[in-house]
């Protein structure tokens, strides 16, 4: 019997540099015969953007701030790469959506993601999505365009790829029988620190994560445990549930990455040894299943699995992030950039790191109560909120 020849897949990563994309290349380097690299794509770290090139030789390298595209030419050129480079956002939608590009991983931290995010929706790209602020900020509209467009769309957060698998691997009638799905957060480095001493915590301690290997504006995010309220506004569009069928438990080891119960009291759960490879491999090979690289789990060596309540006096973040998965898509975008511009601050060490759900709330206050319905609005709102935010830092 003759096999099939499989038809390699071109991959374009929206955010090659950061760790999600640095994973995800790790994955590809497995499967040489399953995908070709189209693009990579980052910010303005272009040193190891050319390394990338380098190793991988995609056919675009793409950065968004253009002051850096002459030194990345030059290394590339110098390096014998034959990559062709590009800058701005513009570049980076077209690499998203390109005719001959097939998957995209969108990897891009916070809202600078959401633009070309929805351009591989719109062209109907096979979107593995670890970019939670696109979701987060455009909501129902974003949801809209990947029905519109018929995109198979695979959520790579290690919570949500864990729901997916759990129901029933993303079937049709996935959500039937749920009665409530539980998202899985270690607590961050900061779970055991004393409240009253949270105040004098650096930047080097919010981003000391015990289980995952973050960038810092997520590792921060982890010790606020903005990350999982964040998760909960994605779970609540991805998976059309209401945020009031959403519990987050601590469970400080990250080996179940989370469960669903149903209505007749079964809860399917999913672990793994915490390593993003895991839902980048089911991702990719969706609905199939490839090596990632990952070690196995050893149960006998495991010992207890412990879970506990969140504390929201701990995590004041997390409470907005319930607050305003119940208000119109305004709010969340506000959240959203808030964040982005408070965690920015206090890497910075120009506030404390107890300052940053002041500084959110502050914005929430003033946000107005309205619906967004087109990416202008979204970019416009997203812009105002972070605005009002560097104002009220700049007030204190």
């Amino acid at each position: 019997m003759t096999v099939p020849v499989r038809k390699k897949q071109n991959v374009t990563i929206l955010g090659s540099t950061g760790s999600v994309g640095v994973n995800t290349l790790d994955v590809l380097a497995l499967h040489p015969d399953r995908y070709d690299l189209y693009a990579l794509t980052a910010n303005s770290n272009w040193e190891t953007l050319a390394e990338q090139c380098c190793a991988f030789k995609p056919k675009f390298a793409v950065l968004k701030q253009r002051e850096n595209l002459p030194v990345l030419e030059d290394r590339l050129l110098q390096a014998g790469c034959k990559t062709k480079v590009l800058a701005g956002i513009d570049a980076l939608c077209a690499v998203a959506a390109d005719k001959d590009v097939d998957v995209v991983m969108a990897a891009i931290v916070g809202g600078a993601g959401l633009e070309p995010t929805l351009s591989a929706v719109n062209a109907g790209k096979k979107l593995l999505l670890a970019n939670k602020e696109s979701l987060v900020m455009s909501g129902s509209l974003f949801m809209e365009a990947v029905e519109q467009a018929g995109v198979i769309l695979l959520p790579i957060d290690s919570e949500h790829n864990a729901i997916y698998q759990c129901l029933a691997n993303g079937a049709p009638n996935h959500a039937t029988g749920v009665r409530k799905i539980m998202l899985t957060g270690s607590g961050g480095p900061l779970l055991r620190k004393p409240i009253e001493s949270l105040t004098k915590v650096t930047p080097d301690e919010a981003c000391a994560h015990p289980n995952w290997k973050m960038g810092r504006k997520i590792s921060v995010d982890s010790a606020t445990m903005m990350n999982k309220g964040l998760e909960l506004i994605e779970a609540s569009l991805l998976f059309s549930l209401s945020p009031q069928d959403i519990e987050v438990v601590i469970h400080p080891q990250s080996i179940v990455h989370s469960m669903v119960e149903y209505v007749d009291g079964s809860v399917v759960a999913q672990l793994g040894n915490p390593d993003m490879r895991t839902p980048i491999a089911h991702g990719l090979a969706w609905p199939d299943r490839i090596e990632s690289g990952v070690v196995s789990l050893d149960f006998t060596g495991l010992g207890k699995i412990h879970f506990e309540a969140v504390d929201l006096n701990r995590y004041p973040c997390l409470a907005l992030c319930q607050q305003v998965a119940c208000q119109p898509q305004s709010y969340a975008i506000a959240l959203n950039a808030a964040n982005e511009v408070a965690v920015q601050y206090f890497l910075n060490e120009l506030i404390p790191f107890t300052d940053i759900p002041i500084i959110i709330e502050s914005v929430l206050e003033q946000t107005s109560y309205e619906e967004a319905h087109t990416i202008d609005s979204i970019l416009a709102l997203d812009e105002e909120a972070k605005h009002r935010a560097v104002k009220k830092i700049r007030a204190r």
